[in-house]
């Protein structure tokens, strides 16, 4: 199973993608393997040489009763210290912003790819917009030939 930001593509550049752990209680796994999860308007902080995920939607689990978590509560990630200290540069010193670009399983374990990203204009957007459907375009003239 794996989620993709879609709107992080087309509104931010993607510099630099970092794996990383994260921090969930037992209903929160199990309702992301169940597919009850939205990273579409999530970001990045950092406080206290921590980084942390605002934002990111787990529905409840079903059968969770008592034990049931809050559905966008923040998040802890787990990376080593070097690289929080480089997020931490790049946050601070070239006004980049931390965003989730996917989540996915490796071993059994839940991984987010936590994108570096600067922020695009409107003019950037529809630029990108126009290079997809020229893409498009040749793909399907390849096909027909």
């Amino acid at each position: 199973m794996e989620v993709v930001n879609r709107k992080a593509y087309h509104d931010y550049f993607v510099d630099e993608v970092y794996e990383c752990g994260i921090v969930l209680t037992g209903t929160e796994i199990k309702s992301i393997r169940n597919g009850n999860c939205n990273i579409k308007d999530c970001y990045g902080i950092i406080k206290n040489g921590e980084v942390f995920l605002l934002n990111m939607y787990v529905g409840q689990y079903k059968e969770g009763n008592l034990f049931n978590h809050d559905e966008s509560r923040t998040r802890k990630l787990l990376l080593h210290k070097k690289e929080i200290k480089k997020l931490e540069q790049a946050i601070t010193l070239k006004g980049y912003t931390l965003v989730p670009v996917k989540l996915y399983f490796v071993n059994n374990k839940l991984k987010v790819s936590l994108g570096v990203c600067r922020g695009k204009k409107d003019y950037d957007k529809r630029e990108s917009i126009k290079e997809r459907d020229i893409k498009r375009e040749v793909q399907k003239n390849l096909k027909n030939y």
